[in-house]
């Protein structure tokens, strides 16, 4: 199987954006979720949102994405109002961080055709920490499902225990459980696996390559090209 991997500013590419969204929307609700934070659009135009997508061969098809979104004075975290629902200090937790200093991975998802090719739990995180430290932001947030847990920690979060029930949360709905995650040295990743750190340091030094990946469902070629926003 073929991928593309392109990673880009929000408003340079609305088109694909939308397509994305549409995507996100649709496989939320596959799974009877209809209303969820990550799922505004406040983002389209926001020029500190950077947009992740796995395309076909042919660029026709959007097999996932996901979002490094940079908390600005104008555009607040997905995260923050999910959170706050349940535990409202994750206002004054980012504040003390400060505006730009910080992003959310959010908005992940991959189409059921996918399944099993690590599409997106393994291979947008890893670009996803990527992008983080290559626009410079000092922290990366986010919420994962108990499937994605052990995989995030691979890729170098933390469970942020400061919030929630030592760090979870019922969320996007009653009956499913959140994780709050926090990694806290996007330059040298010390919590993330060394095959995993060596993974992202390639990404982050060449962002423009092609490597062959081997999942449950076989080889995929990923062709990645990350940096469109330079």
């Amino acid at each position: 199987m073929l991928a593309h991997i392109k990673a880009y500013r929000a408003p340079d590419d609305v088109e694909t954006s939308l397509r994305y969204a549409d995507g996100h929307r649709k496989v939320l609700e596959a799974y009877g979720v209809k209303q969820v934070t990550s799922a505004s659009h406040n983002w389209l135009y926001d020029p500190n949102t950077y947009v992740i997508v796995v395309e076909s061969d042919d660029r026709s098809t959007i097999y996932g994405g996901t979002r490094v979104q940079i908390r600005s004075p104008e555009i607040k975290m997905p995260m923050e109002d999910a959170i706050a629902k349940i535990d409202k200090n994750i206002y004054n937790y980012v504040d003390n961080i400060g505006d730009y200093n910080v992003a959310e991975f959010c908005g992940l998802f991959n189409s059921k055709e996918v399944a099993g090719y690590g599409i997106g739990s393994v291979y947008l995180g890893r670009t996803a920490m990527a992008i983080s430290s290559m626009v410079g932001i000092k922290y990366l947030m986010g919420l994962c499902s108990p499937l994605t847990l052990s995989i995030s920690q691979r890729i170098g979060f933390e469970v942020l225990t400061d919030l929630g029930n030592n760090g979870t949360f019922y969320y996007p709905k009653e009956g499913l459980i959140a994780t709050s995650l926090i990694a806290r040295d996007l330059v040298n990743l010390p919590f993330a696996t060394p095959e995993e750190r060596e993974k992202i340091l390639s990404l982050r030094e060449n962002p423009k390559q092609t490597v062959i990946e081997t999942g449950l469902r076989g080889e995929l070629e990923i062709t990645y090209d990350i940096n469109q926003w330079i």
